[in-house]
């Protein structure tokens, strides 16, 4: 049996992008997983990026296509990546999920499988609370809300800072962004991708 799973993300610096490569990967680890991997459209004039440095780090995944909201009806799970914004989701992830609202009128995303990951640029910047607020806009529209066991041992890593947690998969960035995704968030990234897809397959058959 076949599962459409896309992976829908906006990402700045290219941290949200990193995670969404690893989560496809694990994703597509799992037999009869077809993933796709969008992107949400950018709001930021592109003189302003390009004054931040952030204009060049777009460019490698420039080529990750722009999703429209009713292609999100055509999944059977949906994995959102977001970077954080004051403790909430970006203003690009917000304009997109704001124009999913005929999708919630019909029902449509009813019952499909439903996950975040996020960014932040330092510990405390809010990734819980950036999943959470974001886990509600999938409760109103009807999803099954799947998050991390913790039976993937890189959620109680306690020899280095690291992201991730039972609600999703994360990074920190660094206040300047020079920070990498390390190897155990790429490792619960990959998880992220695989359980999902396994618990959409679950549900399907």
């Amino acid at each position: 049996m076949n599962v459409k799973v896309y992976i829908v993300f906006y990402s700045m610096y290219g941290h949200t992008y990193e995670l969404a490569t690893s989560i496809a990967e694990g994703a597509r680890d799992i037999e009869g997983a077809e993933v796709k991997i969008f992107q949400v459209p950018e709001l930021v004039p592109v003189d302003v990026l390009k004054k931040t440095g952030a204009y060049e780090s777009r460019q490698k995944f420039a080529h990750i296509p722009i999703i429209t909201a009713p292609q999100l009806a055509e999944a059977d799970a949906i994995i959102f990546g977001t970077p954080t914004r004051f403790g909430n989701m970006c203003s690009q992830m917000k304009n997109f999920i704001d124009q999913t609202g005929q999708l919630w009128a019909k029902g449509a995303l009813v019952n499909k499988v439903g996950s975040v990951f996020t960014s932040t640029a330092t510990q405390h910047g809010g990734q819980e609370t950036t999943i959470f607020t974001f886990l509600t806009v999938l409760l109103h529209h009807g999803m099954i809300v799947v998050g991390i066991p913790y039976s993937h041992r890189g959620l109680t890593e306690m020899e280095e800072i690291t992201g991730g947690s039972p609600y999703g998969s994360s990074t920190l960035a660094g206040v300047d962004g020079s920070r990498k995704v390390s190897n155990n968030e790429h490792e619960i990234a990959k998880f992220q991708g695989a359980h999902v897809a396994k618990i959409t397959k679950l549900l399907k058959g």
